[in-house]
């Protein structure tokens, strides 16, 4: 049974899949219900952290003397996704302790790299799924009235094959795929549909007023407005534009914004500092790299530059150069850089400043015009 969920996208219905976390809990219920009772339930559920229900017909059951295992095929919906179809496995096993323990093995990535979601050395499930998995054979266990400890074991047969089509390697995440998701949900995307979207909203908001827009690429750059007050912004309506900064840019020239103002995180705006103007990592996953190009330019020794190269995440990267004491110099450098691109970008038809952030760090920096943007919106 195909998960019936459907979002629009620039006037196309696409359906929506379910995460590899999501996958992981259901085949855990129905492995710890196997083994609990000794039958195979023909379907299990649960409801995603998004509120919506998942069920599905698991591909597969086993049960030895002592433990059982359930597989659940991944449904990515309409998205292009590298562990679409994938199956997930879950092995559930009794233990003495009174607790669920949750162990990642074969095709799950062990995280080699600092700064990711889960230790050095620990299964690449992330804490969300891991959730997930434990309230799912939590339930089962109440309902069956069993007080017992069990373990859980989340494999994936063609886990590695499949994490060579991801960046896992280069986030340090080896040996496997991710099991991830925070809503429990994919939504699929289809990036003409996506782009049409975005242009639609600046429309909208451009038929109100086009003394300025402001753009932020989701969730992180709306939760940090919500937090942080830039002074002139309370009218200027707030477009979310994705990863699609060019064509937002281009969108706001052809509707006459006079000032635009982009809010996003450094994980994705650093990749401004190179012209990259589609932050999708499908597209480019340079960070490291100018992180480093602009530490070189600074000063940095060769020691720095190769670790800053291997470094997981934005924020490990500030942390390198803040121990080494070049983090302003390197700011200020790449944010020059943006400057120069976003400039480029608008050939004078609007004034545009980016305003940087990390979710560990707070406000980082903002372009030139920045000021001078929200001087004009008071």
């Amino acid at each position: 049974m195909s998960f019936q969920h459907y979002i629009e996208n620039g006037g196309k219905r696409m359906r929506c899949g379910y995460t590899t976390g999501t996958c992981a809990a259901l085949a855990a219920a129905g492995a710890a219900r196997l083994l609990l009772t000794g039958k195979a339930p023909e379907n299990v559920h649960l409801i995603t952290p998004k509120g919506l229900a998942v069920e599905v017909m698991p591909t597969e059951y086993h049960a030895e003397k002592n433990w059982a295992q359930c597989a659940v095929q991944k449904d990515a919906g309409d998205d292009i996704d590298a562990t679409a179809e994938l199956l997930i496995f879950a092995r559930v096993a009794k233990i003495q302790t009174r607790t669920i323990t949750i162990e990642g093995g074969e095709g799950i990535g062990r995280v080699t790299k600092q700064g990711l979601d889960q230790p050095i050395h620990a299964a690449a499930i992330n804490h969300v799924p891991r959730r997930m998995i434990c309230e799912a054979v939590q339930r089962v266990c109440a309902e069956l009235c069993y007080e017992g400890g069990l373990s859980v074991l989340i494999f994936a047969p063609d886990g590695a094959r499949c994490a060579e089509k991801t960046f896992n390697a280069k986030l340090g995440i080896e040996g496997g795929i991710s099991i991830l998701g925070t809503s429990g949900i994919v939504e699929p995307m289809s990036l003409q549909a996506l782009i049409d979207t975005k242009k639609l909203e600046l429309h909208q908001a451009a038929s109100v007023q086009t003394k300025g827009i402001l753009l932020t690429p989701g969730n992180y750059g709306l939760d940090f407005l919500q937090h942080y007050t830039f002074d002139g912004i309370e009218n200027v309506p707030v477009v979310v534009c994705s990863n699609f900064i060019g064509e937002c840019l281009d969108t706001c020239a052809a509707e006459g914004f006079q000032r635009v103002l982009l809010v996003g995180h450094i994980g994705k705006f650093v990749k401004l500092a190179g012209g990259i103007m589609n932050t999708h990592s499908r597209f480019a996953d340079c960070r490291t790299e100018l992180f480093c190009a602009h530490a070189a330019i600074c000063g940095a020794h060769t020691a720095l530059c190769a670790a800053l190269m291997e470094a997981a995440t934005a924020d490990a990267c500030i942390a390198l150069l803040q121990q080494a004491k070049l983090w302003d110099a390197v700011m200020k450098s790449l944010l020059m850089a943006i400057e120069t691109h976003l400039v480029h970008r608008a050939q004078g038809r609007y004034v545009v400043g980016a305003v940087l952030f990390s979710n560990a760090y707070g406000l980082l920096g903002e372009t030139e015009h920045v000021k001078e943007i929200q001087k004009a919106w008071k």
